[in-house]
């Protein structure tokens, strides 16, 4: 039992101890499955705080030989598998932590080395015979005594990508971290001594010089979780339970903490709703570990319609993004679509795999946007929020008229790139128009367009502002009129937060005429039955 080999289960066990633990060594079936295969080449990407050192450390502790996890492990998911036991506590583990690497080893450029000699050592106490005493190189010492002996290693890597994120500019430490990896994964040799390479940070791997050294590790990130999906933060059914179990409101959870789209799962922040949950303050926890002035210059970038869809997005709505520009490091930061990808790894944006649209994910995530813009104040939006809150109060003051005068001017002077064709468009536009109503509501639900007809947005006020802040429900219409929009709001089936909310709601009926390109609004009161 070493501290990079053979580690004992004592960090895992921590995680046990915790008043909330939620199961997830249903990922442990997955890589029993690709154990000594081709597909035992693992990249799992997330942000912080959605437990990457859990997973590590729970794949430590049950896979290393240094300790005996048998209980540790009786009453979770993976016991219920047949090959529980057949892989428990049977390999030789190297588990490294780049990050707590950098101080001990005195810098980013001696991480390597550090690593290489501590590592060296430790195996030549399992493995006396099999290392020459001139041994210096990690690789050739898995390679030497796998030739001797036939052993095969599971590598476990966590933060991975520490030294391609915050060391982008130190081009020695990066080809000597890169070297290092290429020869640890890359090629003939390290298939016979590797058994299984789980690596996880929160890039994926860089396109460019590591692309080299890790194209034959498969990878699960933010943009495409494939099979780990589940084990990427809380699924909504285990939130669920959570809320029950704390007597927390579910519904509320979820408009603070979910918002990860990720394959099928609705995914929420572990950090945060374990916070939530022994707490009970529904608040943004995200700035308690993670600082937002790693977006700051992102969001401050100058690129065409950069700014505009941030704006768009901190209104609640989605924005198509190319993702596959992205290099996956901080240096070829080149275009809008750039800085979304990145906002996706690093978690301030949600992603769409399907309409590949990035968006703001939840409550929490908006607040801190919203502090990052606001820190470094655009000259363009603060003039943008005062007019962004007289449409609001024209809306609260049922003044149709001064509500089409206010998006027209909004679409004129701030969303110029956005061109009237479709609802779709109109839609967009009323998106960033209400962004100021986000300090009082909710993030809006949306009812997306289905041909000409319709798109609809339901504001629901925050609790504290339930009492003078009416929840609004808004009805688009293109090349139509404001009496059928609002007559369409009376006549369809409200969204369940709408029937049971029991304050006031106002029906907002706006429509674009494309020949005389004018709104119209008419704003009525509902009365309840």
């Amino acid at each position: 039992m070493g501290m990079f080999v053979n580690p004992d289960n004592s960090a895992f066990q921590v995680a046990l101890n915790s008043e909330i633990y939620v199961d997830k060594s249903g990922l442990i079936q997955y890589t029993n499955k690709v154990l000594n295969t081709l597909q035992g080449y693992i990249c799992n990407s997330r942000p912080r705080r959605f437990g990457k050192s859990v997973t590590a450390n729970m794949l430590t502790a049950y896979y290393s030989r240094g300790c005996n996890s048998e209980a540790m492990f009786a009453d979770l998911e993976i016991s219920k598998s047949t090959d529980f036991k057949k892989h428990l506590n049977q390999y030789d583990v190297i588990h490294l932590d780049i990050q707590w690497c950098m101080e001990p080893a005195g810098g980013s450029e001696q991480v390597v080395p550090y690593i290489s000699e501590r590592t060296i050592a430790e195996l030549k106490e399992y493995y006396p015979d099999a290392l020459p005493v001139e041994t210096k190189s990690l690789p050739e010492a898995l390679s030497q005594i796998n030739a001797l002996t036939g052993k095969k290693f599971i590598i476990i890597i966590d933060e991975w990508d520490v030294l391609i994120r915050d060391e982008a500019s130190n081009a020695k430490a990066q080809e000597d971290y890169i070297n290092f990896l290429r020869g640890m994964f890359k090629g003939t040799e390290p298939t016979k001594y590797i058994q299984l390479a789980y690596l996880t940070g929160i890039l994926p791997i860089k396109k460019e010089k590591t692309q080299s050294a890790l194209n034959n590790f498969d990878e699960f990130t933010m943009l495409s979780p494939s099979r780990l999906a589940p084990y990427i933060g809380f699924t909504e059914e285990e939130v669920k339970s959570l809320a029950e179990e704390y007597d927390q409101d579910f519904e509320e959870v979820k408009r603070w903490y979910d918002g990860y789209l990720l394959r099928d799962h609705q995914v929420y922040n572990p950090r945060a709703v374990v916070s939530v949950m022994l707490r009970g303050e529904y608040k943004s926890y995200w700035s308690e570990t993670a600082s937002y002035d790693t977006v700051v210059p992102l969001i401050n970038m100058n690129y065409d319609g950069l700014k505009t869809a941030i704006i768009e997005m901190l209104s609640g709505s989605e924005v198509k993004v190319n993702t596959a520009t992205f290099k996956n490091d901080t240096i070829n930061i080149k275009s809008k679509d750039d800085v979304l990808t990145y906002m996706i790894h690093l978690g301030y944006l949600g992603y769409n795999q399907k309409l590949k649209t990035a968006f703001v994910p939840n409550e929490e995530i908006r607040q801190e946007l919203t502090t990052a813009v606001e820190s470094k104040p655009w000259n363009e939006l603060l003039k943008f929020q005062q007019d962004s809150e007289n449409l609001l109060d024209s809306t609260l003051d049922m003044d149709g008229v001064a509500v089409a005068v206010q998006i027209e001017k909004i679409h004129n002077e701030y969303a110029s790139s956005i061109q009237y064709n479709n609802e779709n468009s109109l839609s967009s536009v009323l998106a960033i128009a209400y962004l100021s109503a986000m300090q009082y509501y909710f993030k809006p639900i949306r009812e997306l367009p289905t041909g000409r007809g319709f798109a609809d947005f339901v504001f629901i006020p925050k609790p504290e502002y339930k009492s003078d802040y009416p929840a609004l429900i808004v009805e688009l219409k293109w090349n139509q009129n404001v009496r059928t929009a609002v007559q369409q709001i009376k006549d369809k089936k409200y969204p369940s937060s709408i029937l049971s909310y029991s304050g006031d709601i106002l029906l907002v009926g706006i429509n674009y005429d494309k020949s005389t390109k004018e709104h119209q609004c008419l704003i009525e009161r509902y009365e309840k039955d």
